[in-house]
């Protein structure tokens, strides 16, 4: 990791380990704190406002959706500002030929994308992360949620991005029934939730399938590159990031998501690092 950049940080890391460094605090104030076009992709997977009280199904048995505080609306123009002011500084922070992916449902996405838009970002696709394994819908009302999007965009209209085309055409994706061999891929992606064994230090409430992000990460970045994720949770991008020999940033308010995310890390490198 450029000692520049983790330099320019004032407060010290949760965790750092070579190129995997994880920050505990509010990711504006990170995100402001670094060099200007530093940052080659950003994964975001803000949050997503539902915590409202409601319920849903996992493993069979009802559960409340409310997942924490900082899950909670604050109502439809407070929430949009929130999304602007994070996303103004992904974009500082991006480098010119970078590129940002914004994970979300139906409640946080659409503000998502229209902030992008209107800050300048490009927006190369709208990815749907098809789940086949689902929760029912308890209200019968309504079509079941089966799906989140993920939107892709980079910094200028006429930017240079980086995208592993043979890669995503050629790979092997055997986790995804809709990729076919050897044909493009498509813009909708089948992939299950996170597997028992990545949810072996427990489970973040949002925690997003390494399968998911490894393609990601994949597809827009060249090892060596930084990769940053300002709502890291249990950092997946960063384990992803590690696998491929990426360099990560993960900044996250809560502490016990950073420690999950260090006890991943050590896992995934060796107990004794």
């Amino acid at each position: 990791m450029s000692k520049k950049i983790l330099a320019s940080i004032k407060q010290k890391p949760h965790f750092s380990h070579k190129d995997f460094v994880l920050y505990l605090g509010d990711s504006i104030d990170i995100l402001n704190s670094l060099p200007e076009s530093s940052i080659d992709m950003i994964f975001a997977d803000p949050p997503y406002m539902l915590s409202n009280g409601g319920f849903t199904v996992h493993a069979g048995k009802m559960v409340s959706v409310n997942k924490g505080d900082w899950d909670k609306s604050k109502g439809f123009d407070a929430d949009y500002a929130f999304h602007r002011l994070w996303l103004e500084a992904c974009y500082r922070v991006l480098k010119p030929h970078g590129t940002i992916w914004v994970s979300g449902t139906y409640h946080s996405i659409y503000q998502c994308g229209h902030a992008i838009q209107s800050i300048g970002f490009h927006v190369l696709n709208d990815i749907t992360w098809f789940k086949p394994n689902a929760s029912p819908n308890l209200s019968c009302r309504f079509f079941t949620a089966s799906h989140e999007t993920i939107l892709w965009a980079r910094k200028h209209k006429k930017a240079k991005h980086t995208f592993n085309y043979d890669l995503m055409k050629n790979g092997e994706w055997a986790e995804d029934f809709i990729k076919k061999p050897n044909l493009q891929m498509r813009s909708v992606w089948a992939i299950n939730p996170p597997k028992k064994e990545e949810k072996k230090f427990t489970k973040h409430p949002t925690q997003k399938p390494l399968a998911l992000l490894e393609r990601i990460v994949l597809a827009s970045t060249n090892k060596g590159d930084i990769v940053l994720d300002p709502f890291t949770g249990s950092s997946t991008t960063g384990i992803a990031a590690k696998k491929h020999g990426r360099k990560f940033i993960g900044i996250d308010t809560e502490e016990k998501y950073l420690d999950l995310s260090r006890k991943r890390f050590q896992d995934l490198v060796g107990a004794g690092n």
